[in-house]
């Protein structure tokens, strides 16, 4: 695991699926099933659609489709997860959020799912983000960095200071070029490399003590 100086970071961006919320079954199943539809390959579907918007997916998938073709194809694909959420749960996310909370880091959620997708998963989950912002409230998804820039304007952070924490490599490219620390899961190359979101939370909390003894050592 690298060293990165956690006392740097004003405030915490987090992916949802994947990360926060433990959806992988449902979410590959949507794909598979709109991969028969649509007479797609599964396994080429499933290699591109992780972490990044359904519609960016089925371009790449389906370049001959004309914009209203990407926009049904994607909507379908949604469809298909809003009837099943039956096995989406948290992946461990509390401990994390309760810790910063206490610490007073601002953090917000930044998905690529669409709004009402995203809120059926963190509700489902027991997750409710001071701030939530998902694909249907910027112009480009991931890898683009408008969502997690638009976050760090909202809760007023400087984005040097921010920490992006994903699990896909669209999410990681977006925090990249936002300017935006990273913490990468699921053995993923970032500033920082996760086993897991309670070994961030360790971190935060040992660098909170870290913080603490520098500010008493100044005062002396």
């Amino acid at each position: 695991m690298r060293r990165l100086d956690l006392r740097r970071v004003e405030a915490v961006l987090l992916d949802m699926d994947g990360t926060l919320v433990d959806s992988d079954a449902s979410v590959e199943r949507a794909w598979i099933t709109w991969a028969g539809e649509y007479g797609v390959d599964a396994r080429t579907v499933l290699a591109l659609a992780h972490g990044s918007p359904a519609a960016s997916t089925v371009r790449r998938l389906l370049p001959g489709l004309g914009e209203d073709g990407v926009a049904e194809a994607a909507r379908r694909q949604h469809a298909l997860q809003y009837d099943d959420p039956s096995d989406v749960a948290a992946t461990g996310a509390h401990g994390l959020l309760a810790e910063l909370d206490r610490l007073g880091l601002p953090w917000a959620v930044v998905t690529s799912a669409d709004g009402r997708l995203a809120e059926a998963r963190l509700r489902r989950a027991g997750i409710d983000p001071p701030l939530l912002l998902t694909i249907d409230d910027v112009r480009a998804g991931k890898p683009d960095p408008e969502g997690y820039r638009r976050a760090a304007d909202l809760l007023g952070a400087d984005p040097a200071a921010c920490l992006v924490v994903e699990d896909s490599e669209p999410g990681l490219a977006a925090g990249r070029a936002a300017g935006m620390l990273t913490a990468a899961l699921r053995g993923l190359d970032g500033d920082l490399r996760l086993l897991d979101l309670g070994q961030l939370a360790h971190l935060l909390r040992t660098e909170s003590g870290r913080r603490t003894t520098d500010l008493r050592t100044e005062r002396r």
